[in-house]
């Protein structure tokens, strides 16, 4: 039977869990062993080299220095034509469209709506379509989309651009996620979903300081501000995503700013991360049944909709609390930046310390803490600065506590297009969760928006309900493999599984342990 590799509980433990890995990968490429076979049976790429701990940094350093700046600056511009639309309502958006009522709650669900829709089949298109050409198509695509929303006139007519932007966007996030998991090992990966959230996360104070200052604009070529700030902006974005199909490039396996070497040692780091025999790498549909109805993957969703739902609802509509607290359009865009200043920091802070112990339920946890507090006091009759501090708490805890949910996920799914769907299935939920945080802050509910702080304080209490019941599942699994383990040995049984079965088992492998 493989040789099995348990959760670390400390570094020893890590260490000596690398050492075990490398010497299943060195044994089967020992000469021996013949030739490393990939998942279709053919031999796969050249055997790796052994790298001292400052090699493997440095060849570490040189994929984050290649992949992650263009990463973070694509979702820092999506999300920026995802959130803008609250900077925009401040600039004349809904008097100039006439969006009485819930209009402007409906056009802001039309677009999780169509989010949603595209998630999952996303997921499954960029194995086979080439992330450096999909993932920029889609950002050339809403980046157009996103330029064409300041030009609109009518209500019908921002509903359907919103729409599209839906669309459009869907792939990037789920497609972004995937794709960190298939070139860090398991344990490297929230820190780097950490520097790519913390885009999105920095993007809400960008997008507060450039609306301040394309606010000026207002009355340029018979234009508004809030026209101004779709236009321009829609623009940076059609930039980056020029720049990304010459800069973005595929899986390890064609990256061609690697050795041959390095893409070696990538490669078959990557392949036995998970599982002491690698991963399955072709899809069957009853990879997209098995995980469709994973209870654990659908309790791990709802987790993470605890989350970004207080994410988006506190992005979409924190200019509008800032502004019930009786400040003006301009200050409160001024306003709305600090707290995201704090939160970028507490993204990357957090990711990292989770990477080190290799823990993802602890900076879980202290999000929904975080979020807990946060609309309580906003939700209270308090001070106004006491409420502006509650805010800085609901965007630190919530963008903070997003990466580690999106990283278990992918450590605790084994396959390639399992963890693909899944993580689909994640950002689906999510933004199901973006379509209620959508509806809940309503204009004739301003300037205490009551309900939307309840309703988001109920998100967050399922979370906290549902997270310790997660961490006991995973727990209980780990020390029930390990029992068996230890019986096994102390009754001096062996029981031999073929490569091929312990592939289709993923995550219930006997050697697979779930990353708490």
């Amino acid at each position: 039977m493989p040789s099995e590799q348990s959760q670390p509980s400390s570094g020893h433990r890590s260490a000596s869990m690398e050492k075990e890995i490398i010497e299943v990968v060195e044994e089967r490429l020992s000469p021996d062993s013949g030739p490393m076979r990939a998942s279709d049976g053919q031999d796969s790429s050249p055997p790796p080299p052994i790298l001292t701990d400052e090699e493997e940094r440095r060849l570490w350093r040189k994929v984050d220095l290649r992949l992650l700046p263009i990463l973070i600056i694509m979702y820092l511009v999506a999300s920026i034509d995802r959130s803008n639309i609250g900077n925009a309502k401040l600039q004349g958006l809904v008097t100039q469209l006439n969006l009485d009522g819930n209009r402007y709650n409906v056009v802001l669900t039309m677009y999780f709506v169509s989010y949603t829709l595209g998630t999952v089949p996303s997921n499954l298109l960029l194995k086979k379509l080439r992330p450096s050409r999909w993932l920029p198509g889609i950002t050339l695509a809403w980046g157009i989309i996103a330029t064409l929303m300041g030009l609109v006139k009518t209500y019908p007519q921002l509903i359907a651009v919103r729409t599209c932007l839906g669309i459009a966007e869907a792939g990037l996030a789920p497609g972004v996620f995937y794709y960190i998991t298939m070139w860090y090992p398991r344990h490297m990966v929230q820190y780097r979903i950490g520097l790519f959230w913390g885009g999105a996360t920095f993007a809400g104070a960008f997008s507060g300081l450039l609306a301040f200052a394309i606010s000026f604009m207002s009355g340029r070529a018979g234009l508004l501000g809030w026209s101004w700030i779709f236009i321009i902006e829609g623009l940076l974005t059609i930039v980056v995503a020029i720049a990304a199909f010459f800069i973005l490039v595929d899986f390890p396996a064609q990256a061609s700013f690697l050795t041959p070497e390095e893409r070696a040692y990538v490669v078959h780091r990557k392949r036995y991360d998970n599982s002491s025999v690698g991963e399955e790498e072709h899809f069957e549909m009853r990879m997209l049944w098995e995980t469709l109805f994973n209870w654990k993957v659908i309790v791990c969703c709802l987790i993470n909709a605890s989350v970004i739902t207080p994410v988006y609802g506190i992005t979409l509509f924190l200019p509008s609390i800032i502004n019930g607290f009786g400040f003006n359009a301009v200050i409160s865009q001024l306003l709305s930046v600090p707290p995201y200043v704090v939160a970028t920091a507490a993204v990357v802070a957090w990711s990292k310390w989770s990477d080190i112990h290799q823990k993802r339920s602890p900076s879980i946890f202290l999000g929904l803490v975080f979020c807990l507090v946060g609309f309580s006091i906003n939700a209270a009759d308090v001070p106004i600065g006491v409420r502006y501090f509650g805010t800085f708490l609901v965007v630190t805890g919530s963008y903070a506590g997003f990466p580690g949910n999106v990283s278990w996920m992918g450590n605790n799914t084994v396959g390639h297009y399992r963890r693909g769907i899944a993580i689909g299935m994640q950002v689906m939920f999510a933004n199901a969760g973006g379509a209620v945080a959508s509806n809940i802050y309503r204009v004739r509910d301003a300037p205490r928006y009551l309900l939307g702080h309840a309703v988001e304080l109920g998100f967050v209490s399922m979370g906290l309900v549902l997270l310790p019941v997660m961490v006991l599942t995973y727990r209980r699994s780990n020390a029930r493999r390990d029992a068996r383990q230890r019986d096994r040995e102390a009754r001096g049984e062996k029981v031999e599984y073929t490569t091929e079965e312990l592939r289709k088992m993923g995550n219930q492998a006997p050697d697979f342990r779930y990353t708490l």
